[in-house]
């Protein structure tokens, strides 16, 4: 699940009425890719913006098969974040196309090995299909395998260093060419792309990679940037169903940068009723302005509470300079483990939300806020205080 930002679609639900846009965070550090290579629509428009090679620009969004859960029960890296798509272009035979998501900062030096497995295991997927549909054509003189395009997607801040061509990363590959496989994957590095590189495109996907680019709050600035005519170009042309898609890479977004719940809701209320235009209400959003305020008016609070806390205790015993020292060490205390309690107890009520309004699993959630498995329990015990439906996940 592609982390804009970071969302993962539920490809089980692709292309099956009114569930296959709805998007599932998985995980804030995937950028969102996997939402985008899942969504068929949104991966057409991946091919033809990124890949060049004439062929894909008649692949439509029906001409896709998803079938990436027959290869990832194989792989114990800890990911679910590659794509395996079958396209079927009419009146030609089918190809296949394999999407693996980087998200990490550093550059994953397997991804030519771990490409070279996917392609075997597609084309001896393919081969046994073909045997079952008529016997032992595969043995046959004629029999041909479907292309593969290998495709990694990057959308970390570093270079990516890693070879693309298996070759390279084999020992004595000058003495042994002849006999090793020379494939070589397509890298997409996002980095590499300007605002106004995107803005080309002007597409659905062009938007959300412009979002995935915002690392920081201060990298919301950029949405000031966007050409009017580019927003109102896709308010007019982005169906009703990706809206909703983008809005929720939008909530992903700007729950990872902690803005306050009520307003990310408020914000993608506005958006999914009057356009992506609204959009730029989040530019002049300031998060440590926000933050600012509310730690102000928090330490007014406490400071009253204190001081009548400190009075009463002072008049009881007696004793002004105890008071002084007590009420000091007290407050300190008291303000690092609230502090704590705070922080902690938000990160499992943003959980309980996320579950709730997002409709993903515990460990998704948990995945999100990077939360420890000893919070577990404590999102459980709070779902069921408010009555509210879960999956634990894996």
């Amino acid at each position: 699940m592609v982390c804009f930002g970071n969302i993962w679609y539920n490809a089980r639900t692709a292309g099956k009425g009114k569930g296959s846009d709805m998007a599932v965070i998985h995980k804030a550090k995937d950028s969102s890719l996997k939402l985008i290579l899942s969504n068929h629509e949104l991966f057409t428009e991946f091919l033809h913006d990124f890949i060049n090679i004439d062929l894909l620009n008649d692949v439509n969004p029906s001409d896709i098969v998803d079938i990436t859960e027959r290869y990832l029960p194989l792989f114990t890296d800890g990911k679910d974040s590659d794509i395996v798509k079958r396209i079927n272009l009419k009146g030609a035979d089918p190809f296949f196309v394999i999407s693996i998501i980087e998200h990490e900062s550093e550059v994953n030096f397997r991804a030519s090995f771990k490409m070279l497995q996917y392609i075997a295991l597609v084309l001896n997927d393919y081969e046994r299909e073909a045997n079952s549909v008529s016997k032992n054509i595969s043995f046959t003189k004629g029999f041909k395998y479907p292309p593969v395009l290998p495709i990694v997607f990057y959308d970390g801040e570093g270079k990516w260093t890693a070879e693309t061509n298996f070759l390279h990363k084999t020992e004595m590959n000058e003495a042994f060419e002849k006999y090793i496989p020379k494939f070589e994957y397509e890298l997409v590095s996002l980095n590499e792309y300007s605002l106004d590189d995107l803005v080309i495109f002007g597409d659905t996907l062009s938007l959300i990679m412009i979002i995935d680019k915002i690392k920081t709050p201060d990298g919301i600035g950029i949405l000031g940037k966007l050409p009017g005519d580019y927003m109102e170009h896709l308010t007019l042309n982005i169906p009703d169903r990706l809206k909703k898609l983008v809005a929720d890479v939008i909530t992903v977004l700007l729950t990872k940068i902690n803005v306050p719940e009520d307003e990310i809701e408020a914000l993608v209320d506005k958006i999914e009723r009057k356009g992506l235009n609204e959009m730029f209400a989040i530019e002049n959003y300031d998060v440590q302005e926000t933050r600012r305020r509310a730690r102000n008016e928090g330490k007014a609070e406490g400071k009253a509470e204190g001081m009548a806390e400190g009075k009463a205790e002072g008049k009881a015993e007696g004793m002004a300079e105890g008071k002084a020292e007590g009420k000091a060490e007290g407050k300190a205390e008291g303000m690092a483990v609230g502090k704590a309690e705070g922080k902690a107890e938000g990160k499992i009520d943003a959980a309980v939300n996320i579950v709730n309004k997002m409709k993903t699993t515990i460990s998704e959630a948990m995945l999100i806020l990077e939360l420890s498995e000893n919070e577990r329990d404590k999102i459980i015990k709070e779902l069921k205080k408010r009555n509210i439906p879960y999956d634990l996940g894996q």
